[in-house]
């Protein structure tokens, strides 16, 4: 493989492409908007410029990555010649679908198609397109250039070929990929989302406040990040729309989202990425309060 389309500029999508655009491969870059791409390079090269500041990589390998991105406005255009599609877009069954829908269309029938979906059917996905052996679930860990797990999902047509170049493909990525099947919330979020979504519980029903429960799950369990400051980082839409798939799955009430978490979403309280969640990361209050909130590890 060497060209690589990526679907989204997004958190996800601009940390999949630097990821494999540091690893040498080309990348095309795709979003409907110039505006949201800009946004996405300019993401790439501001983690970039943190790594050479680290020393973790050069200025030469800084130029290289950026060289190495392309980016398009439209899939037809972005998809031409790529030998793996990675889908990387908001977690919405339809939009996946359609988006699928149109790499059908315009990919070569030998073209991998990924999807980066952390809840989603493979199965489903795969179902709309031809040759749907050749649909995997590819779900990266954020932030995608420092995690090192990928959960590689196979769906029910998935063959072993293609499993089997996703994982090597993985671990040329310097990746740690981890096999597992399809059903709802896979493995990461099968036991993450739950612990979540009774973390909000516990806030909801006035056990204990934001601090003292993510202070309890720091350093009582060991966890680096409190569910509370976690959820926000994830994105607390995010974290509904996983949990909304799982309780449709498993019909199970456990999966079940707490209210509150519902009308923060409905609110736009949405955690870091709308400067609101369970704690407040506006700019005037991130350095005076998110220092005091947070027992750093």
């Amino acid at each position: 493989m060497k060209t690589i389309a990526v679907i989204g500029a997004g958190t996800m999508g601009n940390g999949i492409a630097h990821t494999f655009a540091q690893s040498g491969f080309v990348v095309k870059l795709i979003d409907v908007s110039e505006k949201s791409l800009d946004k996405g390079m300019a993401t790439i090269a501001a983690n970039l410029d943190r790594m050479l500041a680290k020393g973790t990589i050069s200025a030469e390998d800084v130029a290289k990555t950026i060289t190495n991105i392309i980016t398009y406005t439209d899939i037809k255009d972005g998809v031409v010649g790529a030998d793996l599609v990675v889908e990387a877009a908001t977690e919405n069954v339809e939009l996946k679908l359609n988006i699928f829908k149109q790499l059908n269309e315009a990919c070569s029938h030998n073209t991998i198609l990924a999807t980066n979906t952390s809840s989603i059917s493979i199965t489903q996905i795969g179902a709309v397109v031809a040759h749907p052996e050749r649909v995997i679930g590819m779900h990266f860990m954020n932030p995608v250039p420092i995690m090192k797990l990928v959960e590689i999902i196979r769906g029910y047509n998935t063959s072993d070929e293609v499993t089997k170049t996703i994982m090597d493909l993985s671990e040329k990525l310097g990746k740690t990929p981890v096999e597992v099947n399809d059903y709802p919330g896979f493995v990461a979020n099968r036991i993450l989302m739950p612990m979540l979504n009774e973390a909000i519980e516990t806030l909801y029903n006035k056990v204990a406040g934001v601090y003292e429960i993510d202070t309890v799950m720091k350093l009582g369990m060991g966890h680096p990040m409190g569910p509370l400051q976690l959820a926000d980082f994830i994105g607390l839409d995010v974290c509904l729309a996983i949990l909304n798939v799982m309780y449709e799955g498993f019909k199970n009430p456990k999966y079940a989202p707490c209210p509150l978490l519902v009308n923060m979403v409905r609110a736009g309280k949405l955690g870091v990425k709308s400067g609101e969640g369970f704690y407040d990361y506006s700019e005037s209050k991130k350095a005076e309060k998110i220092a005091k909130q947070f027992i750093l590890s």
